[in-house]
């Protein structure tokens, strides 16, 4: 019996990335650290994608797609991409948290919490906590980091923070016993597992309602010059 191919999509974050899983095999993968340009390269990368496959001739089994929380822009762009290729090939969508996508990179022992942070702006962060075997233990949430954060974790454990907002709470978390690991964040290739186990387990979601989460309301903001002329103005 072939494994199921899942292409996976994350664009949660300033990273764009694709991937093909084949069971639990990357069998290719794809990212762009520009932050800007999202909607351009999920498109190229989905071609290349998309060819891959074709060369294999292999079919898609499912789409899985980071759903949330993070940039707002970044999620839509995602999701609507992920729609789109589960409409033209009829096949199903998965959704998969961004925040977990990030812990799926660390191992650690049963003796440890991985706390992924993404940046929210300011000294707020999105965040969740997870076991080592990446069952969640705390919700997600946003959350506004002080001295106090993490506090309420059990004692004894250690934490693992990372993500990009983790640099910022490391130095003000008063909490012993946390460490802060750099450089990680949300990547397609990390999410074939996940979305392997969501497929096996048919946890698929309806294309034509799913939303991603974005767990606060997306917040435009006002140029500095034309807020200046707004002001001058009243």
């Amino acid at each position: 019996m072939m494994e199921p191919v899942i292409l996976c999509i994350e664009t949660s974050t300033a990273v764009c990335s694709v991937a093909l899983g084949r069971g639990r095999e990357v069998i290719f993968k794809e990212e762009n650290h520009d932050g800007q340009s999202h909607a351009v390269q999920l498109g190229i990368f989905l071609d290349k994608a998309l060819q891959e496959l074709e060369s294999r001739g292999e079919s898609l089994s499912a789409v899985a797609v980071s759903s949330g929380p993070g940039s707002y822009t970044g999620l839509r762009i995602g999701v609507s991409m992920a729609k789109g290729v589960c409409y033209a090939r009829q096949i199903p969508l998965i959704a998969v948290p961004s925040l977990q996508v990030t812990a799926a990179q660390v191992h650690a022992d049963a003796d440890t919490l991985l706390c992924p942070m993404t940046d929210a702006r300011r000294m707020e962060v999105y965040t969740a906590v997870f076991d080592n075997l990446l069952k969640p233990v705390s919700e997600t949430q946003a959350l506004i980091i002080d001295a106090a954060s993490l506090s309420d974790l059990p004692q004894g454990k250690k934490v693992f923070i990372f993500g990009d907002g983790a640099a910022k709470a490391s130095k003000v978390i008063s909490r012993e016993g946390v460490t802060l690991l750099a450089d990680l964040y949300p990547r397609a290739e990390d999410m074939v597992p996940l979305a392997l186990d969501a497929y096996n387990a048919k946890r698929f979601e309806d294309v034509a309602y799913f939303e991603p989460f974005y767990l606060k309301e997306f917040q435009a903001t006002v140029p500095h010059k034309l807020n200046d002329l707004i002001h001058h103005d009243n």
